[in-house]
């Protein structure tokens, strides 16, 4: 697969890496356009009336992610998270990057295209799905997504949906991304990071600046690529990034459609 034309490059052996953190999911499961979805709702009386559609990185619906879309809704959002790996997340192949029993014969690329080419084509469906069955005429819409997740927030973007978007170290992400948005970009980034690295993250913000683009970039030293969903939170440090990359997400969110 090349990766030439890429500013965040795909998903690679980074993205196999990460800790599971404790907690038990509350959320249930439903069907939207036909795919598997995760359904958080915000605490009775908390609700803000605006809705979260979340993106999930390669590892799916494992854990980390259902808390993760279970503290947005602890912010007052109803968060829908597709399930666009349809029960067949990375972590069923590889549980680490030098995992070669669990599935000896993985082809990781040949997965990552198969996928690919299945979430290309339900997200846009799967976003007016939710919009028409959860969607009201007050509510307004927000995106996330990690990793693999990145390229399908850009691209709500530059629809007429989200009122705003952020993604956290991401992958899968060209220069049209950046210079098709329409609506606000929070960028959640590691230091430590060769899928979008210093030289490719500084072109995308020039791409932005260059655009007029609303943005706003977050810089986590030392931490590595999966420190927002997939951090070792017996670290203080990777702990207080993840929980930062969070608050600065649901803070950005409450700005614009707050507004």
């Amino acid at each position: 697969m090349s990766t030439i034309s890429y500013l965040a490059k795909p998903s690679g052996v980074c993205c196999l890496e990460g800790n599971i953190h404790s907690g038990s999911p509350r959320g249930s499961f439903a069907d939207i356009a036909d795919v598997e979805t995760y359904i958080s709702q915000p605490a009775e009386g908390k609700a803000n009336g605006n809705i979260l559609l979340y993106f999930p990185d390669v590892w799916g619906m494992f854990p980390n992610g259902l808390l993760i879309m279970d503290a947005f809704a602890d912010a007052g959002y109803l968060v829908l998270g597709i399930d666009y790996f349809r029960g067949d997340p990375v972590f069923m192949h590889r549980k680490h990057k030098d995992d070669k029993e669990t599935d000896p014969n993985f082809d990781y690329e040949a997965w990552k295209k198969k996928h690919t080419a299945f979430a290309n084509e339900a997200v846009p469906k799967w976003i007016e799905a939710a919009k028409a069955e959860y969607g009201t005429p007050k509510s307004k819409f927000a995106c996330v997504g990690y990793c693999f997740g990145a390229p399908y927030v850009c691209d709500a973007l530059a629809g007429k949906i989200c009122s705003a978007g952020a993604f956290a170290h991401p992958a899968f992400l060209k220069e049209h991304h950046f210079r098709s948005l329409k609506k606000p970009l929070f960028l959640s980034c590691a230091e430590v990071d060769h899928t979008f690295d210093t030289e490719d993250r500084n072109k995308a913000v020039d791409i932005m600046r260059e655009g007029g683009k609303k943005y706003h970039v977050q810089l986590f030293q030392e931490v590595a690529h999966g420190f927002a969903l997939r951090g070792n939170m017996e670290d203080k440090y990777e702990r207080w990034c993840k929980e930062t990359s969070l608050k600065g997400i649901i803070d950005w969110f409450d700005l614009w459609l707050g507004m």
